[in-house]
């Protein structure tokens, strides 16, 4: 009789530990690669340094893509340096009629990044080529920029500006793909 006491304790005790246990789901499979980074909650950038940032990228367009005006020996790539000159200096309008609100406005000048790079496209020999990579460059910096900022960024002004530049900046990725 104590054998079987023992044995209904044990089942007892076995089986409010098992009802107990905190069931985890199955680790995923190894696949050598590292996990990504969890997405940050933090503002991408400063109000100033957003609208400093975009001010230069709204800036190199406009000057790389007078320069192509004048440069580019392709009817498309013309076409596309129009487009960009209009459309760049609408969006760089916005960014300071809104920056104004806040104190800031952007540079009348190119950061050193946008400047080595507008040196670099006025000194080429494969002129196109260079200017169609570096248009994707700073544009798909202005869609993280952007993005970044609709999202996160702690200006209720400057958010709307992000949020609406946002649109077309990514169709002037698109745009690139058929140069």
């Amino acid at each position: 009789m104590r054998a079987l006491r023992t044995f209904a304790a044990l089942a007892v005790t076995l089986s409010l530990a098992s009802c107990a246990r905190e069931e985890r789901p199955a680790a995923p499979p190894t696949t050598g690669r590292r996990p990504a980074p969890p997405p940050s909650r933090q503002p991408a950038i400063s109000e100033a340094n957003f609208v400093a940032e975009n001010g230069s990228i709204d800036l190199f367009v406009i000057r790389s893509s007078e320069l192509a005006l004048q440069r580019s020996g392709s009817a498309r790539v013309k076409e596309f340096a129009q487009r960009m000159i209009a459309d760049h200096k609408g969006t760089s309008g916005q960014l300071s009629l809104e920056g104004r609100r806040l104190n800031l406005l952007p540079s009348a000048t190119l950061g050193p990044r946008e400047q080595a790079m507008l040196d670099s496209l006025q000194a080429s020999g494969r002129f196109d080529a260079e200017y169609v990579r570096d248009q994707r460059i700073v544009h798909q910096r202005a869609v993280a920029i952007d993005s970044a900022y609709a999202a996160n960024g702690r200006s209720p002004t400057l958010r709307p500006v992000a949020a609406a530049a946002l649109p077309t900046e990514q169709r002037h990725l698109r745009l690139l793909g058929y140069l």
